[in-house]
């Protein structure tokens, strides 16, 4: 199976290059979408119990469906490509990103948000220069949980045309090859680790 893989690497470069390249944009524009919708949504959800219930239930509910089930809803009114892949991986991604960057506003502590007020701060200079700083670190575990959760989930993308690397895996299962079966998974596996340790360099120079 080695010789196999081997072989098949050194035949299909050029499209495993494409394919790697195809899922690892896929994967960071539904995160950046998913960033940009998950952190403002996070913060309206830390202001209050009450807000939190109202903004986190729908992504909570839409959670529990699986990617794959999205994809099938979504091709109907999307169509086939990446378009609906892209918006059902950034629903998978919204909910970690909000939750955590709501627990990290809501954990500042009190005498933190007064001594900043008691020295004049306005609530604008509060929020940039306390409350972000702050919420900071628990706001990129969320981003990194759901990072890895979309390259893993990226797969489903060549079930409808979105490409990525899953259709290796998608050709393994329709030819019952084995090598390309392993050579998938073990991509998108190296994908995942890799990006979370670059991720994790990027957090501690943030964070320092």
């Amino acid at each position: 199976m080695i010789a196999d893989i081997a072989n098949y690497i050194s035949t299909h470069s050029a499209q495993l290059a494409t394919q790697i390249t195809a899922h690892i944009g896929i994967s960071l524009f539904a995160l950046i979408v998913a960033t940009a919708i998950g952190v403002p949504c996070g913060y309206l959800a830390s202001k209050s119990s009450r807000s939190e219930v109202i903004v986190t239930a729908p992504f909570e509910m839409l959670r529990v469906v699986p990617s794959l089930a999205f994809l099938i809803i979504l091709i109907p009114i999307m169509g086939t490509g990446i378009l609906p892949a892209v918006t059902a991986l950034t629903i998978l991604a919204i909910p970690p990103v909000l939750l955590n960057t709501s627990v990290g506003f809501r954990s500042i502590p009190d005498f933190m948000v007064e001594s900043a007020r008691g020295i004049g701060m306005t609530e604008r200079e509060l929020l940039y220069k306390v409350r972000i700083p702050g919420a900071l670190p628990m706001m990129l575990a969320g981003i990194r949980t759901a990072l890895v959760e979309v390259i893993a989930s990226t797969t489903l993308a060549a079930k409808i045309g979105g490409g990525g690397l899953g259709e290796i895996i998608f050709t393994g299962l329709g030819l019952n090859r084995t090598d390309l079966l392993v050579l998938g998974g073990l991509l998108v596996a190296a994908l995942s680790l890799l990006s979370g340790v670059i991720f994790d360099a990027v957090t501690r120079k943030l964070l320092r």
